[in-house]
């Protein structure tokens, strides 16, 4: 699928993460951005929209064997996020669709629709095995466009119907409209929560994940999830040096006094068109410390912008990495974040039914 890639602005647009729509790897042409002289420099960029566009989807339950991702499997209900995240991870696959990993991953959403259906359809095949299903491990499951949509939460509804343990995680407090179905399903051992917090800087926070929950009202949900009984655990993630790193253990701290029961973080992650994106946002943003960003990123990443052998992409390697991973274990130490929970229960799943005509038969 090929869609037309929207305009970028060449600088910060308001409510959007990314300052430009440069060109996806796979393009063979590609984009220059030239001043002809008849709109004046004062003009401020128009607002770019939205667009949520049906996608077609022939599965839901993604398949993964990397062995420092802590699931084999998940399910993510749409591409694209809303959230704006400049530094997400996830970026770069709407290259494979034509378009910018830039604005347009943040302004073209794809929606799978029938997700619900699909999931019914997976966990009825004979040969289903159960085993925990993460939910979000791309992009947000709650991003702004599932307030109306309800595709996440009908996603649950099919957990919660078959007995199907799962695990989600969000920067949204969106994820407090479905406590009504993750608390009866917490009180079996069936699911656990995981709220992305990245810094306590709402500022900070609304030109780095600018349709994001503020940090304030993400701690706030982790406080309503554990009211409600729901397993709760918050992610330092990314933590980005010298412009997150100093709110880690002020994070922690807040999180575990709202009532998380766990604790991890990730280091930032620059993945193929990542790295230019976050070096522009370095420029526009903190252009005083982009050199000093980067030369950090790339001491924790063997000389690069990233590092994507396994087992050192989350955390990185040398000095500084190493002085993250101290102080994150000595923090969360500290306030009992570090403790190993007992694995979901497998053993209430009941495979949904493969008809209607089976309603004749009785529960």
């Amino acid at each position: 699928m090929a869609l037309k890639p929207t305009g970028g602005t060449g600088g910060p647009t308001k409510g959007r993460g990314a300052p430009s729509n440069p060109e996806g790897r796979f393009d063979a042409w590609r984009r220059q951005r030239e001043d002809d002289g008849w709109t004046p420099d004062e003009t401020p960029p128009r607002p770019i929209r939205t667009i949520v566009i049906r996608e077609h989807a022939r599965s839901i339950i993604m398949r993964n064997d990397s062995p420092d991702v802590p699931f084999d499997r998940s399910i993510n209900p749409y591409q694209g996020c809303e959230h704006g995240c400049v530094y997400c991870y996830a970026r770069p696959a709407h290259a494979y669709l034509g378009l910018s990993p830039g604005l347009d991953f943040e302004t073209r959403i794809f929606a799978k629709h029938e997700a619900a259906a699909l999931l019914r359809a997976a966990l009825a095949a004979p040969r289903y095995e159960c085993d925990p299903i993460a939910i979000g491990g791309n992009t947000d499951p709650y991003q702004p466009v599932e307030r109306e949509l309800r595709i996440t939460r009908g996603i649950i509804e099919v957990l919660q119907e078959t007995g199907h343990p799962f695990t989600i995680i969000t920067k949204n407090a969106l994820i407090e409209r479905d406590i009504d179905l993750l608390a009866p399903m917490a009180a079996n051992n069936l699911v656990r929560t995981h709220v992305s917090v990245t810094s306590w800087d709402g500022r900070l926070s609304a030109t780095l994940e600018p349709r994001a929950s503020a940090p304030h009202r993400r701690i706030e949900t982790i406080r309503r999830l554990a009211e409600a009984g729901i397993p709760v655990g918050v992610m330092v993630a990314p933590v980005i040096p010298l412009i997150t790193d100093r709110y880690l253990e002020e994070v922690l701290e807040r999180a575990r006094e709202a009532g998380a029961s766990t604790a991890g973080y990730i280091l930032l992650r620059l993945p193929n068109e990542v790295a230019p994106l976050f070096r522009e946002w370095l420029e526009v943003h903190h252009p005083l410390k982009a050199a000093h960003v980067m030369s950090l990123v790339r001491q924790m990443r063997g000389g690069r912008d990233y590092d994507t052998r396994w087992g050192h992409r989350q955390t990185g390697t040398g000095t500084f990495a190493e002085l993250l991973a101290r102080r994150f274990n000595v923090a969360a130490g500290r306030l009992g974040l570090l403790v190993e929970r007992p694995p979901l229960d497998t053993t209430r799943f009941r495979p949904p039914r493969s008809g209607p005509q089976l309603e004749l038969f009785g529960p």
